[in-house]
């Protein structure tokens, strides 16, 4: 089976496996906004602060920047070198604005900008080589030093996920609407 990464390139094997799995986690990601107005994109449904904006605009910023991890390595990560043992106000500040859905931006706007972004690493797992490896920064979260361009896609491929699922419940209490079920 192969599956179509852009109009130019088709994919076999383990790129289209890859391909298709970060396609169904983009799907029901983005399913879970269909229909709705700023105004509830933007909205609390749980105790958590996600919102279904917020998690859009934060999955398309982990996407943007393990893509120019996959071309760069560890110097392209805006965080390399931070210490995270005493977070300051404006490294806060900068996470929660990652996962919040600001006055000026409208959930249309999140969503092409995310469409953008997975144009793109659908482009570099068409060419790139999924052997390559990198050291990761030093982060807490991490356990492992070094990833390669493979492990780097079943991150985000992960993270997608994870995220589609959140979206799945922020959504069911927000309306009712379920992704499946």
């Amino acid at each position: 089976m192969s599956t179509m990464a852009n109009t130019n390139t088709t994919l076999t094997g383990e790129r289209a496996d890859l391909f298709q799995a970060l396609a169904n986690a983009r799907h029901f990601l983005r399913f879970t906004t269909q229909n709705l107005t700023d105004e509830q994109a933007a909205t609390r449904t749980t105790v958590s602060e996600l919102t279904l904006g917020g998690l859009i605009k934060h999955v398309t910023g982990v996407e943007q920047q393990w893509q120019e991890f996959m071309v760069k390595g560890r110097a392209a990560m805006a965080w390399d070198g931070i210490d995270f043992s005493e977070p300051t106000s404006e490294m806060i500040e900068a996470f929660q604005n990652e996962f919040n859905m600001q006055p000026h931006e409208t959930l249309d706007e999140l969503l092409e900008n995310y469409a953008l972004i997975a144009e793109r690493t659908d482009a570099l797992l068409a060419e790139i080589d999924l052997d390559t490896v990198y050291e990761l920064p030093s982060a807490p979260w991490f356990t492992d030093t070094h990833w390669s361009v493979r492990r780097t896609l079943l991150h985000i491929i992960a993270e997608t996920t994870q995220h589609a699922g959140h979206a799945d419940i922020i959504r069911e209490s927000l309306d009712g609407q379920k992704s499946m079920g």
